[in-house]
């Protein structure tokens, strides 16, 4: 049976990076770029990519282990010049994630975003790809504690006064599932993002999907 189907389902919470929009090589690029700009080792890109979904301090953190708190803000900083400098077009979505959050607001099913992002990337993301409007409530890392730590789903819960149970998070990385299973929510994982079928499937997924076109019938939109 579609997700949807059953009705104690009241609402969608999707990640963003790799999720939604196409960024997981912007992202590993421009931490690349950071750290080679400030004498940081140089990683593998897969090392980059394997960290996106946590909030920027564990990213980092897990990256470079032992790094300073100066030494964390200046890649931060560097990392924004880099990111920012390429803002989220609406060429950048996922092909077809805007007509799922489109039908999802006309069965009236709630809407949210769950991020390792920033809330100043998330802003910025959201108004340039034309998104904002789709979401009732988002929740980013540096506002809440970081994945997989399911806080920031229960705040997004506790928003529309609803049980583990009747949401449904959609994600591209273990973070994401790991958190949803933490706090007894269904979970789909997306394999065109950052993390694998295997590491995915770790985590009890209720289905790993290929394309958008599966994710609908997942859903059962």
């Amino acid at each position: 049976m579609a997700i949807l189907q059953n009705a104690d389902i009241r609402a969608v919470i999707f990640d963003w990076d790799g999720t939604i929009v196409d960024s997981i090589e912007h992202i590993s690029t421009s931490l690349h770029q950071a750290a080679a700009e400030l004498g940081f080792p140089t990683l593998e890109k897969s090392a980059y990519r394997n960290i996106i979904g946590l909030g920027m301090v564990d990213a980092l953190t897990t990256l470079y282990p032992g790094l300073t708190t100066g030494e964390i803000d200046a890649i931060r900083e560097a990392y924004g010049r880099y990111f920012f400098s390429k803002e989220a077009t609406p060429q950048q979505i996922f092909n077809g994630m805007t007509e799922v959050l489109t039908d999802l607001r006309d069965a009236g099913h709630g809407r949210a975003v769950a991020t390792g992002k920033s809330r100043r990337g998330l802003d910025s993301a959201l108004r340039t790809s034309g998104l904002h409007q789709h979401f009732e409530v988002t929740r980013c890392a540096d506002e809440t504690r970081s994945k997989p730590d399911p806080a920031m789903l229960q705040e997004i819960l506790d928003f529309y006064a609803l049980a583990p149970h009747q949401a449904v998070m959609i994600g591209d990385t273990t973070y994401d599932l790991e958190m949803a299973q933490r706090i007894g929510m269904p979970a789909i994982g997306v394999r065109w993002g950052a993390h694998n079928d295997e590491a995915l499937g770790r985590f009890g997924p209720r289905a790993i999907v290929g394309s958008v076109e599966e994710l609908r019938r997942e859903l059962g939109l």
